[in-house]
């Protein structure tokens, strides 16, 4: 056999045989049908003609066109992942939009729009929220208001407070004479409720009453059936309340819930997570069953924890994970639609959103008329057997009751803290402390007490601070008035039990006398 020749070193590789590194390496004596497709390259055991510009010793770039259907695939998924989010985020909006128009009516389109509210060029917004049971059809008194709360918004300084008013408060109905006040409603559906400024029906009469004892306009009311607690805390994937119960225990009420065949309550004190139903439960709990513990206020505590809840509802709602969540604010919707009646519209409702979005949890108060600034303003009331409250100066007398709620909706921080302060003559100066009460009380200090100091020698006043940090705004007008000489030691202790002891001195007399005297 005659040898090959060897190739010169002149005569250049062919370019059939020369592979780039990472170019895949194709047998052109391999099949050349790509399975699933149905084509096959040109020159690849094909009659058709080759592309132009490529030989038959010239295979195509096949790692190329694989990417390229890689491409058409990934684009073709992307597309159809952006049309299902397009049909359901689109019914997802429509059926919220359906929501909010079935609750507050009105044209949908008004959502995208905001009417100013009542109660705003003054800078406050009141709104009445009372609960009942009307959704479930085994309970007694269904329609009667066992939870009726006071909402003030401050649209200024980004504030609020929320006012539980007790079940019991004993009160003049329309018709029905002196009731309690969770009838009022009832009352007012039955009997057809109608007078000027007010809503007809059982809110409207509601409304009147709450208004005329509490002195404070209401501009808006919201009736919410207890299944909106449930509903609404599932739709934001639950609350988490914090209980602080004077038992070590935590609280615990025994009834049950027919539903879960579950107690109402039994949490240790500290921070829980709850779902929708042991919200509802803990909104519902009194701990008036046989074996209670941690309800020593009863309803107050009760009313203490839905205001909790309340507050802790509207965080989870305003956060992230609810609002960029279309199927969360679908189920919220659904919550409040199906669950809540009021006279707000919907694009006063937008308006309320915009002004309540900037307010943060620890700017919203939590108050109760058994504990108004450490005072109980109630008092118990016995009548045909019944257990009522009445306010504790006596059978309709609210004077105390509206200064409270003047106090709360008052633009002056001392007026709010209403810390009891006395002032204490500590010079020789002849009616100095009942002097400096009428320019105190001019400015909305609480002065509970004038009397004398232990001594007619006291140069520079002292502050006597007895607050542990609770009255930090009167405490700041104080040291403006009187200096910033505080102290913490009392000798007073056993005689006065203020927030704050002024003993003046003669920096505020101007001059002595012998004659001591407050």
């Amino acid at each position: 056999m005659t040898p090959k020749s060897p190739r010169s070193k002149s005569t250049p590789p062919s370019r059939a045989h020369k592979v780039r590194p990472g170019q895949d390496i194709i047998n052109p004596k391999q099949a050349t049908q790509f399975p699933g497709i149905g084509m096959t390259l040109p020159g690849y055991g094909s009659s058709a003609r080759p592309r132009k510009g490529l030989s038959q010793a010239q295979p195509p770039k096949v790692g190329r066109l694989r990417r390229f259907f890689k491409k058409i695939t990934l684009k073709r998924t992307v597309i159809t992942l952006v049309l299902a989010v397009l049909i359901v985020g689109g019914w997802l909006s429509g059926k919220v939009a359906y929501d909010l128009h079935k609750l507050f009516g009105g044209n949908l389109f008004s959502i995208f729009s905001t009417t100013k509210l009542k109660g705003e060029d003054s800078g406050r917004v009141n709104i009445l929220l009372a609960g009942n049971s009307a959704d479930d059809p085994g309970h007694n008194g269904a329609n009667l208001t066992d939870s009726i709360m006071l909402v003030s918004i401050d649209t200024k300084n980004n504030t609020a407070f929320l006012l539980s008013i007790p079940r019991d408060l004993w009160v003049q109905t329309d018709n029905n004479g002196w009731q309690k006040i969770n009838d009022a409603y009832v009352d007012g559906q039955t009997n057809g409720f109608s007078a000027p400024g007010y809503p007809k029906g059982g809110m409207g009469e509601l409304e009147q009453i709450v208004s005329q004892k509490f002195g404070i306009p209401i501009d808006y009311y919201a009736l919410i059936n207890y299944a909106a607690i449930k509903d609404a805390v599932d739709a934001v994937g639950g609350i988490t309340v914090d209980i602080q119960s004077p038992d070590p225990r935590g609280i615990y009420d025994p009834d049950i819930d027919y539903a879960t065949h579950t107690v109402l309550a039994d949490y240790s004190n500290g921070e829980h997570t709850l779902n929708g139903e042991q919200a509802l439960d803990l909104a519902r709990a009194r701990g008036e069953a046989y074996g209670s513990y941690g309800f020593e206020a009863s309803d107050f505590a009760r009313t203490q924890y839905q205001r909790e809840m309340l507050v802790a509802l509207k965080e989870k709602a305003d956060s992230i994970s609810v609002l960029a969540n279309p199927a969360k604010l679908s189920s919220l919707a659904d919550a409040i639609g199906n669950n809540v009646t009021t006279d707000f519209s919907l694009s006063q409702v937008h308006r309320l959103y915009d002004l309540t979005k900037p307010i943060k949890g620890s700017a919203i108060q939590s108050l109760s008329l058994n504990d108004a600034n450490g005072k109980d303003l109630l008092t118990n009331y016995d009548i045909d057997g019944q257990d009522s409250l009445i306010p504790a100066l006596g059978i309709n007398n609210y004077s105390a009751i509206q200064a409270f709620v003047a106090q709360q909706i008052s633009g002056n921080a001392v007026a709010k803290e209403d810390a009891s302060v006395v002032l204490l003559n500590g010079t020789g100066t002849y009616g100095l402390a009942s002097d400096v009460k009428s320019e105190l009380v001019g400015q909305d200090f609480n002065v509970s007490q004038i009397g004398n100091a232990n001594t007619t020698d006291q140069v520079t006043t002292s502050i006597i601070d007895n607050s542990n940090g609770k009255d930090p705004a009167t405490k700041a007008a104080l040291a403006k008035i009187f200096g910033n000489n505080f102290t913490t030691v009392n000798p007073y202790s056993s005689v006065y039990s203020a927030n704050f002891i002024v003993v003046l001195g003669t920096d505020q007399s101007g001059s002595s006398s012998d004659q001591t005297t407050q």
